[in-house]
């Protein structure tokens, strides 16, 4: 298996209606990694395509509708979906395309035009249900985390108020950000509190934005670095994934096992086995504020109840001992589905190679991770990085 790296990145602004089509914002995407890198798409060997439901973008089979974009037109092309997991899943398909020794460097981009789906892209998931035992009760996505949310805060004794620490910081996190959609330095804890009700205990300041954006890294091997004398690279020492029953009914939500699962898959290939002491700074995924908690206990980063007296703490803020979603996350920058791969993976390496800019993290910082979450509340993946 050869070594890894992540040698350029690029996202595009996060926002909602915006004019582009998917294929231009893919290409926007795609040519800002390939700058990135140093490189030109004659130079890349295959390209790995990540996105979600076709009924976004309004067209069938959209992985094709948006190929030329990638540019993965007369190379060999492929496209994953693990929901909202597919922001970091598609960069372990690139990682293996690499690792294999199948081909020397992999773009991957991801994509997500969410607004084309109206009134709202929540209407997308209607028809994810079991049609027998699901889909009488009109299920949504919302009150089903906010099911999860009550029985996390229930079991631990969590405050409310902690969990709204997660927005409030996530969001000033984003300030700064150049594709942040939803950055804001002044929110409050009382802000959060005050918000609209959507299923209780979800309210609207504790959920991300839908959005439109796409991302893309670059990964190539140990031996392309170096034949290219390419110096700034991140390497990929660790790749997981795993995914539980999708009937959710089945399982106790308090605590996400296939995260504990894949992270633990992730961590024995890095050869970490304290994560809390060797790992640095994650990127856990945060559509909900309460996810980067369950999220963070889930990567084994905190005990079971523990992270909202982390985030309490200061523990998780930049300059804490343990910076958490320092890009600002989905809550701040926005959550175009897939597409997240850009505050995810590609805030690792802006971190690792020093090139976050004001987001940069204070203390020197050599482990990251990231993790994605998809599906119906079963899917897990997760990457750990190295400078």
């Amino acid at each position: 298996m050869r070594k890894v790296g992540v040698i350029g990145a690029g996202m595009t602004l996060f926002r909602r209606r915006l004019q582009e089509t998917p294929p231009e914002l893919c290409y926007e995407a795609a040519r800002m990694a390939l700058d990135s890198a140093g490189l030109e798409l004659s130079d890349i060997g295959a390209v790995v395509s990540g996105s979600a439901p076709d009924a976004f973008d309004g067209v069938h089979m959209k992985g094709e509708y948006y190929l030329d974009g990638c540019g993965g037109v007369g190379r060999p092309y492929m496209r994953v979906f693990t929901g909202g997991g597919t922001g970091v899943f598609s960069t372990i398909a690139g990682w293996w395309h690499v690792a294999s020794g199948l081909f020397d460097a992999v773009l991957v981009v991801n994509e997500e035009k969410m607004s084309c789906c109206q009134p709202h892209p929540q209407s997308v998931f209607a028809h994810i249900w079991d049609p027998i035992l699901d889909r009488p009760l009109q299920p949504n996505l919302v009150w089903i985390f906010a099911m999860e949310m009550n029985r996390y805060m229930t079991v631990h004794g969590i405050k409310k108020e902690d969990i709204a620490l997660v927005a409030v910081k996530n969001k000033r996190n984003a300030v700064g950000h150049p594709c942040a959609q939803l950055a804001d330095p002044n929110i409050t804890v009382d802000d959060v509190m005050r918000s609209e009700v959507m299923a209780w205990p979800v309210q609207r300041l504790d959920i991300s934005p839908p959005s439109d954006g796409a991302s893309a890294i670059v990964l190539a091997s140990e031996e392309f670095i170096r034949r290219r004398r390419i110096k700034d690279r991140a390497w990929v020492s660790g790749v997981g994934w795993c995914i539980d029953s999708t009937m959710w009914t089945d399982r106790d939500l308090v605590f996400p096992e296939y995260v504990a699962r894949a992270a633990k898959m992730a961590y024995k290939m890095a050869r970490i086995d304290r994560p809390r002491k060797q790992i640095d700074f994650a990127e856990p995924y945060d559509p909900f504020d309460y996810k980067e908690l369950h999220h963070l206990e889930g990567l084994l980063l905190a005990d079971r109840g523990e992270a909202p007296t982390l985030t309490r703490e200061g523990v998780t803020a930049r300059d804490g001992d343990l910076p958490t979603c320092p890009s600002g996350g989905l809550l701040g920058v926005g959550n175009p589905i897939a597409a997240t791969m850009g505050q995810k993976i590609g805030e690792l390496f802006w971190q690792l190679t020093g090139q976050a800019g004001t987001r940069q993290i204070p203390h020197e910082v050599r482990t990251g991770v990231a993790q994605a979450w998809g599906d119906l509340m079963q899917y897990g993946s997760v990457v750990v990085m190295r400078a």
